[in-house]
């Protein structure tokens, strides 16, 4: 057996992988698509397998290593176990939690077979679905096990996605046309960038920076300019930007098309999470549409796959997984506009925030803006789950308050359920009681209660559900999916898990804990980790009466 740098190359692990990699280039990048390859091809990932890649990319053993046991999809393993034929996922996330997903799997788990393996894990963007189980890449709505069972025994363990807007269809209805109408000089990057901060359409991933303004300040960076967009929908309660992807993906695409031709991008990078295999099917087939037949030349397209890491939808930490490594945050400044993905200003964008450039440069901002209720302006994607009679995706005017959400979108209240509290923003966003249910949902509007709207993720809970177990929940997930690389959240998420799951909770050493997470943590994740935790202690005295 030849030698790597001190390890023994298993020369049947070097064919394997040889064999898989074909004439792909051997590009650093790249090292995450090669791991989804062998995850693929043998559902798990050996030692062999890891020396052998390493070997072929020239890379240190470590660094392989180390990127394929950060991601949670990778199952690296150093025995010759046989790995299972089928992994059948449950989601223990918030609105599944509500809906029985612990007791399912519990159930699922004592009916577990040979060849199938049952675990736990974090929301998969399927919140309106609870309790949502994927067997294989198949998702089963409101499952239950008999649901599992079936698919189990008819083998039906891929998705097929459901219709959707094809590259034809969207030409038809007009696509694309504002696309060559911007490459034939009937549009400039100027008059589009005016457009959209006209709008005063922002960043619909959480953030909220203004989208034109974003573009603005990329102009004025060095080329060459970079496109990144980010699919990583990973905060529980959000499933906005999968239900766009599987209606009319080319809409997003000409956005991003787009927004290339703004900033001269000659490259657009797009990453996905690898919950969305049916959005990649789509995606992967519609980007061929496209570029067997393309409206105007194309820059390049590069689909890239996340393999289970919430703290990619930070951007640095997508960036960094796009070039093939562990989904750390970089510490700021310099901003990503400034250096970003390969070293280069990188403009990125949530997807949904591209899906809106088509309408508004056709319409006009008049348009968006006509849109709103109390005093705020436009439209927001609100992903409701919790206890609605009609969980969904529905487009409502910014400013809508949750109970006129629940009224009037979502068909009122699950029968036998009173309005409780909800989330405003997912599992990051706070919680709020129904005493404040007449808060418009929009950008800025709930800062000064401790919450935020984010990526308009809407939870609603009920008199029969506990926010202590919400915020519990939460914290859980918060956990799980640090990254690790400082202190104030890897500890602080842990520990918290460990005083919020005592039968008294410490509140004044609960909010000192709060309080350093939210300062001194690096990214996102750890400054909003506590603030379902400092909402449970400040809006609903009632569930801690036993404390004092």
């Amino acid at each position: 057996m030849a030698q790597f740098r001190g390890r023994t190359i298993d020369p049947k692990a070097a064919a394997e992988i040889e064999a898989l990699l074909g004439l792909r280039p051997r590009r650093r990048d790249l090292l995450i698509e090669y791991l989804h390859l062998i995850q693929d091809k043998y559902r798990q990932i050996s030692a062999a397998h890891i020396v052998a890649l390493a070997a072929a990319m020239k890379l240190p053993v470590v660094e392989v290593f180390e990127v394929a046991s950060f991601y949670h999809h990778f199952q690296v393993v150093w025995s010759e176990a046989k790995a299972p034929e089928i992994t059948v996922r449950v989601c223990n996330s918030i609105a599944c939690a509500m809906q029985g997903a612990t007791a399912l799997y519990e159930e699922l788990h004592r009916l577990e077979r040979a060849g199938v393996h049952i675990e736990q894990v974090p929301c998969i963007g399927r919140c309106e679905q609870a309790p949502a189980v994927v067997v294989g890449t198949n998702p089963i709505p409101a499952a239950t096990v008999t649901k599992v069972q079936a698919c189990l025994d008819a083998n039906q363990t891929r998705i097929e996605p459901q219709p959707w807007i094809s590259y034809q269809d969207y030409l038809d209805d007009g696509g694309y046309r504002l696309l060559r109408d911007c490459h034939g000089g009937r549009h400039t990057p100027e008059s589009i960038i005016a457009i959209l901060k006209q709008s005063g359409l922002r960043g619909l991933g959480g953030a909220g920076f203004p989208a034109g303004m974003k573009w603005e300040i990329l102009r004025k960076q060095q080329s060459p300019r970079l496109l990144a967009v980010n699919i990583d929908e990973g905060e529980p309660g959000t499933f906005k930007d999968r239900h766009y992807l599987e209606r009319d993906p080319q809409r997003f695409l000409e956005g991003a098309l787009i927004a290339a031709w703004a900033i001269e991008a000659p490259a657009i990078y797009i990453y996905l999470r690898d919950e969305y295999a049916g959005c990649r099917q789509i995606l992967e087939q519609e980007l061929a549409n496209l570029k067997k037949n393309p409206p105007v030349a194309l820059p390049e397209i590069h689909l890239r796959r996340g393999a289970g890491a919430y703290i990619c939808g930070e951007e640095s930490a997508m960036i960094e997984s796009i070039e093939g490594k562990r989904g750390m945050p970089r510490l700021r400044p310099p901003y990503v506009a400034e250096v970003g993905l390969f070293g280069r200003p990188t403009l990125e964008h949530n997807m949904e925030t591209l899906y809106w450039v088509r309408d508004l440069i056709e319409k006009g901002p008049d348009w968006f803006l006509s849109q709103g209720r109390n005093g705020r302006k436009g439209l927001r994607s609100f992903s409701v789950s919790g206890r609605v009679r009609k969980p969904g995706m529905y487009q409502a005017p910014a400013g809508i308050t949750v109970r006129e959400l629940i009224d009037e979108y979502c068909g009122g209240m699950t029968p036998g359920h009173e309005f409780y509290a909800y989330f405003p923003g997912g599992a990051s966003g706070g919680i709020l009681p129904a005493s404040l249910g007449e808060i418009p949902l929009d950008f800025d509007t709930l800062n000064t209660y401790g919450c935020f709207i984010g990526s308009a993720a809407v939870i609603v809970l009920s008199t029969e559900d506990s926010v202590r177990e919400a915020a519990l929940n939460a914290m859980r997930f918060f956990r799980d999916e640090s990254c690790g690389q400082c202190t104030p959240c890897r500890v602080g998420t842990s520990k918290a898990v460990t005083l919020m799951s005592r039968k008294t909770w410490d509140h004044n050493l609960l909010e000192d804990l709060a309080r350093v997470m939210a300062d001194a943590s690096i990214c996102g994740l750890g400054q909003a980790a506590p603030n379902a935790l400092r909402c449970a202690m400040k809006y609903f005295p009632q569930e801690f009466a036993d404390d004092r």
